[in-house]
This record gives C-alpha cells, structure tokens and sequence, in this order.
C-alpha cells in the first residue's frame, strides 16, 4: 500500500470518529470521557495520515504532542493545533476513570470545529500530494 493509499485509509477512519462527534453534542447522553476519547481519535488519526503523506513514520502512542513535533520539525504549520494536546487525557486517562466533575465540560461545538479544521487541512494536502 502506498502512502498516499495509507493517509487515506486513516483519513477515512478519523472521520469516522469525526462523524461520531457530531452525533454526540448531547452531554446528557454521551459523557465527556467519550465525546473526548472520539475528538482524541479523530485529532490522532488526521495527524497520522499527514505525517504518512509525507513519507515519514509515525509513533503508535495516543499521544499528539510528539506527532505535531514531528509535523514541525518537517517545515509543517502546526502553530494553532497544539492546543489539541489537551485532548490526549481522553485518549487513555478517561477512558478508565471519570471525568472529575469539576473539571470545565467540554465545549463541543469548538472540538468538532478545532478537530474538522485538521481533517480538512490533511484531507487538502493528501488530495494536492
């Protein structure tokens, strides 16, 4: 499988996840632990498919710091996407343990915008490649 056939595939699965999200804007619902797990996905698997497009590996850790240091160091703007990294407590934390209550609930609506915004850009530079 090519690169480009791989940023894809991963692609395709991150808006999986993408579309999840906005079939969970009801916070009655769906708690934030999986709301944010999915936003987590979504963010990892777009980061993954751009590093993959380019023809380098990525790491296999549910983290998204090292990735958007691995689009930096490669001349890549990431400059408003770190903040994304708060999502990295969902992707293995809150998966195991609640959501502490008095933590400030997510704001959805600014996630699925942050989080599409990221999977338009790498959808845009798979589709140029």
């Amino acid at each position: 499988m090519s690169g480009a056939e791989e940023a894809l595939r991963m692609l395709r699965m991150a808006e999986k996840d993408l579309r999840a999200l906005n079939g969970m804007l009801d916070s009655g619902i769906f708690p934030d632990e999986i709301f944010g797990f999915h936003a987590q996905q979504a963010a990892e698997k777009s980061l993954k498919a751009w590093i993959t497009v380019l023809g380098l590996k990525h790491t296999y850790k549910h983290d998204l710091r090292p990735l958007l240091i691995q689009l930096q160091e490669a001349g890549c703007s990431v400059t408003d996407l770190w903040d994304l990294v708060d999502l990295n407590a969902f992707a293995v934390q809150f998966r195991y343990e609640d959501f502490d209550s008095n933590d400030e609930p997510l704001d959805r609506a600014a996630v699925i915008t942050k989080v599409q915004a990221l999977f338009e850009t790498v959808q845009a530079i798979i589709k140029q490649g």
